[in-house]
């Protein structure tokens, strides 16, 4: 039976995990945290997101998470409404974007991948570095366990490991990155009334300032403040007070009242430092890296998650091809199923960071056409633009996709 070792339970690891699983594989995923819900994890899926867990046989399950319903954006520009965005129209049988608990997502996806009795999962496993063979390939990993140290030996070991990536260190594998003048400050309030019965998000958009707020899976309201890069270590000596009666400053009336009222209510500050880029290539004899430890993405148009599971499907069909050889799938099968993988996946990824590059220049007006923008007719014209071509290509894909095993 082919032996798989799985480096991070993140949307991808625990995807895949279930899904070789599911043909009967050996399948060991190895995760860090003991407890998912401790780490900052994006919510955003997308319908092309959605369609992967109807692909897997698990949309009832899915629909039966933690979420909010994601519909449109109203887009404010300098504390004024001037038109909103649709964000992903529906797909046949499937809703469009979801704000959906991740912590929930992936233990419903080990919950189901631990049916099988060839599934095991290691919590509290931090890998440390890989085992080699006298030949330089990959053939296992080395980890610190809750009950002390761990060696997993597998046919091939699969980094899902994310943008700090262990296993993406020991291959020394180049990177190509965009530059990003950009970083994210995420917090969380009390969900205002008047945004309680909509489903959907704001977007404020002014000179040099860009804040999008929306529903979050438990209830309260999810902010987005976006600010230069560099800019984070300033906010946090100032405080959490002091930031959001900076952003009361460009958002509306009834949004200023309610970031004042609401100054000792804030939970979940996180700062997320954008990066985006991917490697150049994604394998070593051995192992093969998907998801964010292959290709950061920016958090423009929530494709991370996404993303990552879309790896996880085109990773699965692959794999058990490689795998169908039995005692016969030696290491230059498992290579060629890696660089397959990597040839599909590659043209969407690409396509994808491309497009996430251009929306912050031009909504924080740091560039020519962003400043020609900023001003209500150009924002209508802009969001038509978007809502026609880049959001639905955020929200359904640039490739297609399709479960086959």
């Amino acid at each position: 039976m082919a032996r798989l070792a799985i480096v991070g339970a993140g949307p991808a690891g625990a995807a895949l995990a279930y899904l070789l699983a599911r043909r009967g594989l050996e399948v060991t995923l190895l995760e860090r945290q003991t407890d998912f819900a401790r780490e900052f994890r994006g919510e955003g899926l997308m319908p092309s997101g959605v369609d992967v867990f109807h692909q897997m046989g698990l949309g009832a399950a899915l629909d039966a998470l933690p979420q909010a319903r994601f519909e449109r954006v109203e887009v404010f520009l300098n504390a004024r409404p001037v038109g909103a965005i649709t964000v992903a129209a529906d797909a046949p049988g499937i809703f469009g974007a979801r704000i959906v608990s991740q912590p929930a997502m992936l233990e419903m996806l080990v919950s189901e991948a631990s049916r099988y009795p060839n599934f095991r999962f290691e919590r509290g496993a931090t890998v440390r570095d890989v085992i080699g063979a006298s030949d330089g390939r990959v053939t296992g990993v080395v980890a610190d366990a809750v009950h002390g140290p761990l060696e997993v030996h597998a046919d091939l070991v699969i980094g899902c490991d994310g943008r700090s990536s262990v296993l993406r260190k020991r291959a020394a594998l180049e990177e190509h990155r965009y530059p990003q003048a950009f970083d994210v400050v995420w917090a969380k309030l009390p969900m205002p009334p008047f945004m309680a019965a909509s489903r959907g998000g704001r977007l404020y958009i002014g000179h040099g300032h860009f804040a999008l707020l929306f529903p979050s899976h438990d209830g309260r309201l999810q902010i987005a403040w976006v600010i230069d890069k560099g800019l984070f270590g300033d906010m946090r000596r100032r405080g959490m007070e002091a930031w959001l009666l900076d952003m009361a400053n460009y958002v509306s009336t009834d949004l200023a009242l309610h970031l004042r009222n609401n100054l000792h209510a804030v939970t979940h500050p996180f700062l997320l430092d954008v990066t985006c880029g991917r490697l150049e290539r994604w394998s070593v004899p051995g192992m093969l890296l998907l998801g964010d430890a292959a290709h950061t993405m920016s958090p423009v148009g929530g494709q991370g998650i996404n993303l990552a599971l879309r790896d996880a499907v085109v990773a699965a069909n692959h794999l058990c091809d490689a795998a169908s050889g039995g005692e016969t799938a030696g290491a230059e099968r498992w290579a060629a199923a890696a660089r397959a993988i990597e040839a599909e996946r590659l043209p969407e990824i690409v396509t994808i960071q491309k497009m996430q590059q251009r929306p912050p220049r031009v909504l924080l007006g740091h560039s020519t056409l962003g400043r020609l923008l900023l001003n209500p007719l150009g924002i209508r014209l802009a969001g038509g633009i978007l809502a026609r071509t880049v959001m639905r290509r955020f929200a359904f894909g640039v490739t297609r996709v399709r479960l086959r095993v």
